[in-house]
């Protein structure tokens, strides 16, 4: 993959390498130090792998992002639609709060430096945005629940509440997830976009059962909260198809590594 780093650790995004006061990435498999069905590069300490080799694989990104002072922030997500504003209260708390801070979310947002947003998935799909006139970042995490939910329009509609963020002035990156040819989904998966309000025409296709995209459900989202076709960037790569690669946890079950996806405003 030529988006790939030198090492094959990282995967980078084209649209984000214009802004050089950004860091924009997601994680592969590669170079890390979990083992079994984590190898190797997980950094996520939700998913049953061991802690040390987590802390490890954390270090080691950090190293490879190459910035002094910088903090990862990775919630626990439950496939909810809440959205973390990361702000001084955070920045400021201790270890207790911070942690209360970040359970159960599935999108964060900031415009402090050296915070980075990460959002772990394994087939589920990762939306990383980033405001260029207001320098906000924000990590979506969008499984199928959290896509009928909305979550990426709501991450927006937060940036905009809190930094006036808009839309024309967003660039956004869909990262790494199932495909729509591999996610095949049953009948009451279909029902749910489509009593969410969803035009079905657009993100669903039926073969022996349906099968959604949720690349194009997250990208309908942006362009209807006014973001510019040309700012969106899909990376067109199949977790399930690719799963030498980038965990997939339909390939390898639930008890597997997370790909880290993540972006942060440099200080």
């Amino acid at each position: 993959m030529k988006r790939l780093t030198s090492d094959n650790k990282m995967l980078e995004y084209g649209l984000m390498k214009a802004y050089s006061n950004i860091s924009c990435f997601s994680t592969t498999r590669y170079g890390g130090y979990s083992k079994g069905n984590y190898a190797s590069f997980n950094c996520n300490g939700y998913c049953g792998d061991e802690l040390s080799d987590v802390e490890r694989n954390r270090e080691l990104l950090c190293k490879l992002l190459a910035r002094e002072g910088m903090e990862l922030v990775i919630p626990h997500q439950i496939h909810s639609d809440r959205v973390e504003i990361i702000d001084t209260d955070y920045v400021g708390g201790d270890e207790q709060s911070r942690m209360a801070c970040l359970e159960g979310v599935d999108a964060l947002a900031t415009d402090i430096p050296g915070f980075c947003l990460c959002i772990s998935t394994a087939d589920c799909i990762p939306v990383l945005l980033y405001d260029s006139r207001n320098k906000v970042v924000a990590a979506v995490h969008a499984g199928w629940r959290g896509t009928v939910a909305r979550i990426t329009e709501k991450t927006l509609w937060a940036m905009s509440r809190r930094y006036g963020s808009q839309g024309k002035d967003l660039v956004a990156c869909i990262g790494p997830g199932i495909s729509e040819d591999a996610f095949e989904v049953g009948d009451e998966v279909y029902q749910a976009f489509y009593d969410a309000g969803f035009d079905m025409r657009f993100i669903a296709r039926k073969k022996a059962k349906w099968h959604i995209d949720l690349w194009e459900a997250n990208r309908l989202q942006l362009l209807a909260c006014g973001v510019k076709p040309e700012n969106v960037e899909v990376s067109g790569i199949c977790t399930y198809y690719n799963n030498d690669v980038f965990f997939s946890a339909r390939r390898q079950g639930i008890r597997s590594g997370r790909i880290l996806s993540g972006i942060m405003l440099r200080s």
